[in-house]
């Protein structure tokens, strides 16, 4: 065996111990950031910054805070008409791109259930039902919402919130609330 061979198998025995090494170190890395993930508490917690749309002035912030009996939604709206009523509801899509909300889709509703108010035994899982302005055209929720989740196959992250101009009715198929006047995206909220 010539110098360059016995220098050539040296230097390859080198390389294997050493990507052996950073291997075992590399799967040491990846288990501590794995168990790290796991002992990470779940977020429990989104918002929502609801803006107008185009014609409105409504505008607002709705926090969604996972609990053990459902999603405690606490809201404050304000810039509607004074002593209004309005549809509230949870939407398919966060897309907040078109001028009307269209583009929010329809009531959020991953069990195919027909449209009701938030008491109801069918309903949509996205019916919260309607919000009450005071004299000074401001509403507030606070209430728990069964059906809802922040995380599972059925979470509301990246899903809409509508603010309709009319009370919802709770006829079918989605309650005759009219047009959106204010929207958002749902998205987690810094703990």
């Amino acid at each position: 065996m010539t110098m360059q061979q016995k220098l050539a198998r040296i230097a390859a025995s080198a390389l294997a111990v050493a990507f052996g090494l950073a291997g075992g170190a590399y799967a040491q890395q990846h288990d501590a950031h794995a168990d790290h993930a796991a002992a990470a508490p779940a977020m429990t917690k989104a918002v929502c910054v609801l803006t107008p749309t185009k014609g409105s002035t409504a505008s607002g912030k709705v926090t969604f805070t996972q609990q053990a009996d459902g999603v405690l939604v606490e809201a404050t709206v304000s810039g509607l008409a004074p002593d209004s009523k309005h549809g509230f509801h949870i939407h398919e899509f966060g897309d907040i791109s078109s001028e009307d909300g269209s583009s929010l889709g329809g009531h959020f509703n991953p069990g195919g259930k027909p449209h009701g108010a938030p008491d109801a035994a069918e309903r949509h899982a996205g019916d919260l039902g309607n919000i009450q302005a005071d004299a000074n055209g401001t509403a507030t929720v606070k209430a728990v919402f069964k059906g809802l989740e922040i995380h599972g196959k059925d979470s509301i992250l990246s899903r809409g919130v509508v603010v309709h101009e009319k009370p919802d009715d709770f006829g079918q198929p989605t309650g005759n609330a009219g047009g959106r006047i204010a929207v958002g995206a749902i998205g987690l909220a810094k703990p």
